[in-house]
């Protein structure tokens, strides 16, 4: 029995094996373009928080409950899906079409039919749980194109995503001339345009056949003690990204102020740069990890991640540039190691469920993140650069539990 993906290579539904070229020239590049545009809505809430500041009076902990609530939406997300398999069972070009237009639609209601903080958080969660049809089936879509090579594929998906999700600290930092709806019009058009993308896209020849549902598949996985590594591992890298992504503009605020700079363009530009450097690291991480193995990227992207939590602090007290420097070495590190977990889960995981497998460990490192994020935002006003110290137990320990499981896979 086997199947045919366009690009012409075939594949046995029953081994998985593939002859012919994996993927055409014109499919990773497209699946980069598309994570880009699917991920504008993410991080909208904050791009525009110095403006809700000035029209409903949000402060710094306001900002990041709308960052939690995308996040709590993205964990509701994900466990059903997880639970259901349904990125298993649906053809996931389908999903991930359905899901980006959703957020997109919800990030449009958070705009225009808010009126204050409880409506606010209510669309930026139903955001999330649309966008847990975004991220982890996008990359069960490159890994039915890119098996051999899933390691570089994920960190070119996962630099998309970085720069998809600082896009809107981008529009924002256009200025005056473009309102704060504008900026979540912007990133909502960006997501119905990922999700026609992928659509047209479709999936690779090496996309398993629709397995039985098994709900209980959600937690079976854990039992394999090389996906339960990368997962405790992923699971330290989550207590610290978005908690940094978040509050990009807060401590980019603070690196200007050391410099005698001020004003919402320049704090959003800067965030922009800070979080969209992850970009780089996911595509170095993606080079290495044909040559060093994934695992080997994600250990030594923890420990520089880890170390900037510590230095950061240091850093600022140092100056204004060299707290911006540390910063951006942090962004570059911070995601450096996503695609990675996610390609050893993956390889780790039933290919049968790898949709599930994915899922659910995103399901669980999203619900660590509000944790951190809910910490950090309040205590940012009274701790300031020191906040960055309540980061440094998450990569730290993920990278004790990555290494503690001896290595068996890439």
């Amino acid at each position: 029995m086997s199947a045919t993906a366009r690009g012409g290579s075939v594949t046995d539904s029953a081994t998985g094996s593939a002859s012919g070229p994996t993927a055409p020239a014109w499919v990773l590049p497209g699946l980069v373009v598309a994570h880009i545009l699917g991920n504008a809505p993410w991080l909208a809430s904050s791009a525009v928080l110095p403006a809700l500041t000035e029209a409903w009076g949000f402060g710094p902990a306001s900002g990041g409950l709308l960052v939690s609530a995308v996040q709590l939406g993205f964990i509701a997300g994900t466990l059903l899906i997880a639970a259901t398999n349904l990125a298993d069972i649906v053809p996931p070009q389908r999903l991930f079409l359905a899901a980006a237009w959703g957020a997109g639609a919800c990030n449009l209601l958070f705009a225009f039919a808010s009126n204050g903080l409880v409506a606010a958080a209510g669309w930026r969660f139903a955001t999330g749980v649309a966008l847990a049809g975004v991220y982890p089936v996008g990359m069960k879509i490159a890994v039915s194109w890119f098996p051999r090579t899933l390691g570089q594929a994920l960190g070119w998906l996962l630099a998309a995503g970085a720069l998809g999700t600082s896009s809107s600290y981008l529009v924002a930092s256009s200025g005056p001339a473009l309102p704060w709806q504008g900026v979540l019009v912007t990133a909502s058009g960006m997501a119905a345009l990922a999700g026609l993308l992928v659509a047209w896209i479709g999936t690779g020849p090496h996309l398993r056949p629709a397995p039985r549902l098994e709900p209980r598949m959600m937690l079976r996985v854990f039992r394999n003690p090389a996906y339960r590594a990368s997962a405790l591992g992923y699971f330290g890298h989550m207590w610290e990204i978005y908690a940094f992504w978040g509050l990009a503009p807060l401590f980019a605020r603070l690196a200007l102020e050391r410099l005698g700079w001020s004003g919402a363009r320049a704090t959003a530009l800067t965030a922009f740069l800070l979080v969209g450097s992850g970009a780089l690291g996911c595509v170095w991480g993606g080079r290495l990890s044909l040559t060093r193995g994934s695992r080997w990227v994600a250990a030594w992207a923890l420990v520089i991640s880890g170390t900037c939590c510590l230095v950061a602090p240091l850093a600022a007290r140092a100056g204004g540039w060299v707290y911006l420097a540390v910063l951006w070495v942090w962004g570059v590190s911070v995601v450096a190691d996503s695609a990675q977990f996610s390609a050893l889960s993956a390889q780790a995981c039933p290919p049968d469920y790898v949709g599930t497998a994915l899922t659910v460990q995103n399901c669980i490192g999203f619900a660590l993140t509000i944790l951190s994020i809910e910490l950090t935002a309040r205590l940012l006003p009274q701790l300031g650069a020191d906040v960055s110290w309540w980061l440094a137990p998450g990569p730290w320990l993920g990278l004790w539990f990555l290494l503690r499981t001896p290595s068996q896979s890439a």
